[in-house]
């Protein structure tokens, strides 16, 4: 029997209020398979992540993930890198422990060390280039290093379909490839699935299979040269788009509510 796709959704569509966000959507993500998701803010690109994990139900439609329909209480086999957001000063935890709730966070009591699961967080503080500040309480870390530690943390149960929120958000070009290189691998050695919501697709556009591209209530899919095309992405935005293409980067300007819809990392971080 051949394995489960890692991802299948039939006619999805989600509603906020009396707003559609998108509606018929089709998608199948193949093993092995990198696809970005772009568009303007509050086009639901979060949401669509939210609604896989099974935290945002579906207005119409069906969502099945490595085999199984999506539930609210989870699946240890889907990895999550949240958006950046910076953890409380005062948080107790040490850069390790946050990586050591994704690999002993799931059983039932207090969890007890065991010798494999310190060498499992050891490997990964050093595949995410954090080992310098495993020992530190999180809250004092810079949010290019908690970052670092959430893809740790994310990575811990080997997951057969990885879902990342903007995860390059606060990280310099050094961190933005260390993440990068460490999802493309955990993607290439495992076979797993990646869904990656960025508003700069310049970091991994050599990586990418296919493009999800949302936009006012609709959407497009197809690969990278089919997507970002000034013809098909002015049609999706129902306005004049235009795909530059400057120094080895692509830049998508005109687009309605541009604040995501620049495709250039330095526009957007100066």
């Amino acid at each position: 029997m051949s394995p489960a796709r890692p991802l299948e959704i039939r006619g999805a569509a989600l509603r906020r209020g009396e707003r559609e966000l998108w509606r018929g959507l089709d998608l199948e993500v193949e093993p092995g398979e990198f696809l970005a998701v772009l568009g303007p803010s509050g086009s639901g690109k979060t949401t669509l992540l939210r609604a896989i994990l099974g935290l945002e139900p579906l207005s119409e439609g069906a969502i099945t993930a490595l085999g199984e329909p999506v539930r609210a209480a989870g699946n240890r086999r889907i990895g999550y890198i949240p958006q950046s957001r910076p953890l409380p000063r005062d948080a107790a935890l040490r850069g390790r422990d946050l990586v050591a709730l994704g690999v002993n966070g799931h059983r039932f009591g207090l969890p007890i060390p065991r010798r494999a699961d310190r060498e499992r967080v050891d490997a990964l503080l050093d595949a995410v280039g954090a080992r310098d500040f495993a020992d530190r309480p999180v809250g004092q870390l810079s949010g290019g290093e908690q970052q670092r530690l959430r893809a740790g943390q994310a990575l811990a149960d080997d997951p057969r379909l990885l879902l990342c929120d903007e995860p390059l958000t606060s990280l310099d070009l050094a961190n933005q490839q260390a993440v990068i290189g460490l999802i493309d691998r955990h993607r290439r050695t495992t076979g797993a699935a990646v869904l990656f919501v960025t508003h700069d697709i310049n970091p991994v556009l050599d990586k990418v299979d296919r493009i999800l591209y949302l936009a006012g209530g609709r959407f497009t899919l197809g690969r990278p040269d089919e997507v970002l095309d000034s013809r098909v992405l002015s049609d999706l935005y129902g306005a004049p788009v235009f795909v530059l293409r400057a120094g080895g980067r692509l830049v998508v300007v005109g687009a309605p509510d541009a604040e995501e819809s620049h495709h250039h990392h330095d526009e957007e971080h100066p």
